[in-house]
């Protein structure tokens, strides 16, 4: 049975397997960023705090794309899919953060929703295709090649340290807080 706190996040178990606790603690991540960004217009997806440009609409389109690089393109070799694949990364290595600008809220939460869903089903794929050890299809430039184990923890710490950043952002928005 999942719980479910305050804010409708999924609470992680006190006590599963590795995989399980890995899975519910993306998944409670995923969940605080939906959580911070609820109910906003374009307003408030596209503020951000001085000085940094980042904003909660750059953070969407950000982490869909971290979402589909990690679980599509590295741990499974596909190539890039759309939008991904149009862009000029070596020009604008920031693409994702600044062009959610042009984004309306309904496509930026379309788009990082999507990027879950098919990150969820790529990452049952795996874990029934070796489990945690299962290696990605592409390595780093030094040979070396994650785990799906190293993936999903990698994953857990993109959304928190961005989390802590949404917290903020959402805050100078409407000012709502909380965890």
């Amino acid at each position: 049975m999942i719980l479910l706190d305050e804010q409708g996040r999924p609470e992680p178990p006190p006590a599963a397997d590795e995989t399980t606790m890995l899975l519910a603690f993306l998944d409670y991540h995923r969940a605080t960023l939906a959580w911070k960004c609820a109910g906003l217009d374009e307003a408030g997806l596209s503020a951000a705090i001085a000085p940094s440009p980042m904003t909660l609409g750059g953070m969407l389109k950000h982490l869909a794309h971290v979402e589909d690089s990690w679980f599509s393109r590295w741990l499974h070799g596909h190539d890039r899919q759309p939008p991904w694949d149009a862009v000029d990364w070596a020009a604008d290595p920031d693409w994702a953060w600044h062009s959610a600008a042009q984004d309306t809220p309904e496509h930026l939460l379309e788009l990082w929703q999507d990027t879950v869903a098919r990150s969820r089903t790529l990452v049952a794929e795996a874990l029934a295709d070796g489990g945690l050890e299962r290696p990605a299809q592409r390595s780093w430039p030094d040979g070396r090649t994650p785990s799906l184990r190293w993936i999903l923890l990698h994953m857990i710490e993109e959304y928190a340290r961005h989390n802590g950043h949404a917290d903020l952002l959402r805050e100078s928005v409407d000012g709502a807080t909380g965890e």
